[in-house]
């Protein structure tokens, strides 16, 4: 079950200086490469994966290597697939402590926006290198919380998948299932028609990372009964 690390992480400074509003900003669009070179030193992406086979599947959820995952939507959305990949992803904790460090109010909301952005981006890049390195074609990313029909409480039988793997990416599952370091991912990838599937089924509007807007009626066709 392997270990990436790095995983890439690039991210556009075009975008930076949409989501910080660089440019509206004196002298902004000129602080986009300083910042981009602050996070960069800061950042360790790193994350565990393991190839896993659906075993069978209910109404209600699918199990997956042994374990049962408790979702009408993932069973709608996955359940055609053969096999999924379960992953855990973070940057570490660097960036998010230089946030936490910082004075200026303004700088910590620009470090702690681009460590979420570092996070989207490197969970990208994983499922790139997965999806080329299987063969499956585009594979669609779903983590439990995203909607109501996955909560995070799944999170227990995702990280029992995992087995030591989160502990070699330096990742650990709180007992109110926060993951530490903060800036972290989880969650399965599969095979999917659909793009951008965590964006158009996330309820948060307020995203900068977001790629789509939420579709609510893709979450009802899909099995979520809340949407």
């Amino acid at each position: 079950m392997p270990l990436i690390s790095p995983v890439p992480v690039q991210l556009d400074p075009g975008d930076v200086v949409r989501v910080l509003r660089l440019d509206r900003r004196p002298g902004g669009k000129r602080a986009a490469g300083p910042l981009l070179a602050e996070a960069a030193s800061l950042l360790r992406p790193r994350a565990f994966y393991r190839e896993a086979f659906i075993e069978s599947r209910s109404a209600e959820g699918l199990t997956i290597g042994g374990r049962f995952f408790r979702s009408r939507l993932l069973r709608g959305q996955a359940g055609r697939a053969l096999k999924v990949f379960a992953f855990v992803l973070t940057i570490g904790p660097e960036l998010e402590e230089a946030a936490v460090r910082a004075k200026d109010l303004l700088h910590r909301y620009d470090l702690e926006t681009l460590a979420d952005m570092a996070v989207e981006a490197a969970a990208a890049a994983l499922g790139e290198r997965l999806a080329g390195a299987s063969g499956l074609g585009r594979l669609a990313a779903l983590s439990p919380g995203t909607v109501e029909d996955w909560p995070v409480t799944e999170q227990v039988p995702l990280f029992a998948l995992l087995g030591d793997g989160p502990g070699r990416a330096g990742v650990r599952l709180t007992n109110s299932m926060m993951m530490i370091p903060r800036k972290s991912v989880s969650g399965l990838l599969f095979p999917s028609k659909e793009t951008f599937l965590s964006c158009r089924l996330c309820s948060r509007r307020s995203c900068p990372s977001r790629k789509a807007p939420p579709d609510p009626e893709l979450r009802r066709r899909l099995g979520d009964r809340k949407a």
